[in-house]
């Protein structure tokens, strides 16, 4: 499956590249990007066979993000969420989940997961408002995936959910103006008193205990996954990802590089100057191995049917989140001996840079907080976490 994506996507990464930098200026993903990912399949790998999907290895997945995140690091992430966000959809109810493809199978979905909304229990659903922030690649989808609150009668949050939305029940609001990950268009989504059948939400406890309704419809090993593994890949690989890419672009400006102050010379002959090449080139393999396993390992879990140990699920987070560390560290070694070229906006170094450390803050990284978990069942205590 990876080769029928791979190699489409290969031929369309100078494109992606060329348009980088309009995509960081105008603060979103050109048209002419998201279809192109469409037609090469990039947003089906991880979408049901029963609406047109592919139903992939979710290793193989990554590995297209990374290639595409080598070229534009906004790029790259948002294809990254649109198409992990096609792999919770078939954890809905059957019925949500023909709402979304019954139209058209290529039909997308962007997210916003924080707990913003307000479900107030109604006949049949569910009435709900709120305001959610971070929604990247929101324009280009005719859903989205929202978090929020179910609300008791005495005004007390009782649950915690996740639902979909279609695009007519909800708002796009343009605040979306950052220093890096610029071109993802994460805007803010609002929904005013809107009508969700229940069909439509999901608990997130259920979904962390691998009991999604859809997978009565969708038998696959792929919808056997924790959402935690899956879905903090699909935060991590494109940071990853443009890390490598900028690791290529770095080598390619500065193999002739002639240096006019430190005694001048080839930048190439400069001992210091290899010494950080192979410390940036060893974290980018370590982060892509490690997590390449952890997936894998998962998956191999998932086809012969065998429950996820909490110890690989909780192993799968801790080098998660250290790929994006080892991933930022490679990214400040080869920023920091780059040269004051690489200060110029536009330049690929730079971009990459502001495209790493914004990646990295997002909540899916909190790196104390996943290393502790690891650490406290390390320990023989007992973990309780969502996001695990």
């Amino acid at each position: 499956m990876s080769d029928e994506v791979l190699e489409p996507v290969r031929a369309l990464l100078p494109g992606i590249a060329g348009r980088a930098r309009s995509a960081d200026e105008n603060r979103r993903i050109p048209e002419e990007t998201v279809a192109e990912l469409a037609a090469a399949g990039v947003f089906r790998m991880l979408q049901p066979k029963r609406y047109g999907g592919a139903e992939c290895d979710p290793a193989e997945f990554f590995a297209v993000i990374r290639e595409i995140s080598g070229a534009c690091g906004s790029t790259g992430w948002v294809a990254s969420l649109l198409g992990v966000h096609q792999w919770q959809a078939g954890m809905f109810a059957e019925a949500a989940q023909d709402e979304v493809w019954g139209g058209s199978p290529d039909a997308l979905i962007s997210s916003s997961y924080a707990p913003m909304g307000r479900l107030t229990p109604v006949e049949g659903g569910y009435e709900m408002s709120g305001r959610w922030s971070f929604s990247s690649g929101c324009d280009h989808a005719s859903w989205a995936v929202l978090g929020a609150t179910v609300v008791g009668t005495e005004g007390r949050p009782v649950d915690f959910m996740s639902v979909l939305v279609p695009r007519a029940d909800y708002g796009i609001h343009d605040v979306w103006d950052v220093i890096g990950l610029r071109g993802t268009g994460s805007n803010d989504i609002t929904v005013e008193r809107a009508f969700v059948p229940a069909h439509r939400a999901m608990r997130n406890y259920e979904q962390a205990q691998l009991r999604g309704p859809g997978q009565k419809a969708n038998t696959g090993p792929l919808y056997r996954m924790p959402f935690a593994t899956l879905f903090t890949s699909a935060i991590t690989a494109p940071v990853i990802g443009a890390v490598a890419g900028c690791y290529d672009a770095y080598l390619a400006a500065m193999r002739d590089r002639v240096r006019l102050s430190l005694g001048g010379g080839r930048f190439a002959e400069d001992r210091f100057a290899q010494v950080a090449v192979a410390r940036a080139a060893s974290e980018i393999d370590a982060a892509i191995l490690q997590t390449d396993r952890n997936v894998r390992e998962v998956y191999r879990h998932a086809v012969r049917g065998d429950a996820i140990p909490m110890e690989l699920r909780l192993r799968a987070r801790r080098d998660q989140v250290r790929g994006t560390e080892r991933a930022v560290e490679a990214m400040d070694i080869l920023f920091k001996t780059a040269g004051g070229n690489s200060l110029r906006r536009g330049n690929p170094i730079e971009r990459a840079w502001r495209d790493a450390h914004a990646g990295s803050v997002h909540v899916a990284n909190d790196v104390e907080r996943a290393l502790a978990m690891y650490g406290r069942s390390a320990f023989g205590l007992t973990v309780e976490d969502d996001l695990v």
